[in-house]
């Protein structure tokens, strides 16, 4: 078995480790590759933009549309092999789901004729934000062997590349869009990804193949998402990366995926869907916007929570000089959305409180932390003072956020996380 994989485009949890393989003629057991799988990205289409017989299916049962972007990577195949062929299944476990629609290659999602094509692409590029490597795995692969699909209209749906002649490469990053549907009344979608792999050494026809089954739920949100009006009181987060300015382009790209792939499983944990947010992507960091009206009580720390879990699994299987370490900071206040960004304070003292001295030094001082956090007194005092963490109110430190240059003088509180799972 392979203990330590390496791709090109890291995506973010659990690696999927391929078994030994064993050449049916020879029988001693060689090792192959590994499979690295991403987690759904589950987005809903509008109403408005599926086809006539789809949206007269919706109106009659209240069934839902959802757009499904999925991807996965494989290693690097051994010295003198190379890829023959790749599978991706997918189960829906969630009781009368079903893929409507399977797409690879040049698909920008749901692709039909007329005029909801382009708004649908949109939708899905919208989505996709959150995870910017994926879209460049949805282009046509030029040379390359073209997946056929199997199971549509089934919660049981898959893709099979295959290139039994050797004549075409076999792509090492894939990228695929299932259309979704799932009946009336369900808050999640769940089920099951497994891929295998084939490798050609020589002669032999060495199989590789995933040890086990991944599991995922992604919540929906009822109804559709509702669109931005006027000002409210949202909690505003930005995280970003320390050291990233001095990595090499390969691992910088790995950071990204492994910052956005480690927020969204925060939100996720935190109870918000990506429907619900449009994270703004800052190369070595990110911000978002929460939704109006979350519980902060009980959102901020399954948030935390979920972010040391996210950490430490990076972290867990990296050298030390490759691991990831933040900067966080939230703040909150009335914002509203305007036509180049979040207007109001917060978006600004959010700001101003990741980049301060104090948050950089604790993070410089503290070498065993995953993060550090600041976060505004006002946010202390009307949440973390009354819960019990994380952070626990004994494990908040208070701190002073002076920048006289940018007229910035508020008193906040510094947590650091250590690089646990707890």
């Amino acid at each position: 078995m392979i203990e330590d994989l390496h791709a090109d485009e890291v995506l973010g949890h659990r690696p999927l480790i391929a078994t030994e393989s064993r050449d049916p003629d020879s029988g001693p057991a060689v090792p192959v590759a590994g499979v690295r799988c991403g987690h759904p990205l589950v987005y809903p289409i509008a109403a408005g933009d599926l086809p006539g017989p789809w949206a007269a299916r919706a109106a009659a049962t209240g069934c839902r549309y959802l757009g499904m972007l999925l991807a996965f990577d494989l290693d690097l195949p051994p010295a003198g092999g190379r890829y023959t062929a790749a599978r991706f299944e997918v189960t829906l476990t969630t009781p009368g789901a079903r893929a409507v629609r399977l797409d690879d290659g040049d698909s920008l999602g749901v692709t039909f004729e007329g005029d909801p094509a382009s708004a649908v692409a949109a939708g899905t590029v919208r989505a996709a934000r959150a995870r910017p490597g994926w879209l460049r795995r949805l282009t046509g692969r030029t040379g390359a062997p073209r997946a056929w699909a199997t199971g549509v209209q089934s919660p049981s749906f898959g893709w099979i590349y295959d290139d039994p002649t050797g004549e075409l490469l076999i792509p090492r990053n894939f990228g695929m869009h299932a259309t979704v549907e799932v009946p009336a009344g369900g808050t999640a979608v769940t089920g099951l990804i497994t891929v295998q792999a084939e490798v050609t050494t020589g002669r032999a026809r060495q199989s590789a193949e995933v040890r086990q089954a991944v599991e995922f739920t992604e919540p929906l949100v009822p109804g559709e998402p509702p669109e931005p009006a006027g000002a409210s009181v949202r909690l505003c987060m930005a995280a970003d990366v320390a050291g990233y300015s001095r990595r090499r382009n390969d691992e910088t790209e790995r950071i990204q995926e492994q910052l956005v792939e480690s927020l969204a499983q925060a939100r996720r944990a935190a109870g918000i869907g990506e429907e619900q947010v449009r994270p703004q992507p800052q190369g070595d960091g990110q911000f978002t916007v929460l939704p109006a009206g979350v519980d902060e009580s009980v959102v901020i720390p399954r948030l935390l929570t979920a972010l040391s879990a996210a950490l430490h699994e990076i972290n867990a299987a990296a050298d030390p000089a490759d691991r990831i370490r933040l900067r966080v900071a939230l703040h909150r206040g009335l914002i509203k959305e305007g036509r180049n960004g979040w207007i109001g304070t917060a978006p600004i003292a959010v700001h101003r409180i990741l980049d301060s001295p104090p948050l950089r030094h604790a993070l410089a001082e503290h070498t065993d932390a995953g993060y550090v956090l600041g976060v505004p007194d006002m946010l202390y005092r009307d949440v973390l003072a009354h819960g019990d963490g994380p952070p626990a109110p004994a494990e908040l430190t208070a701190m002073t956020v002076e920048l006289p240059d940018k007229g910035f003088h508020e008193r906040c509180w510094l947590y650091v996380a250590p690089e646990t799972t707890q």
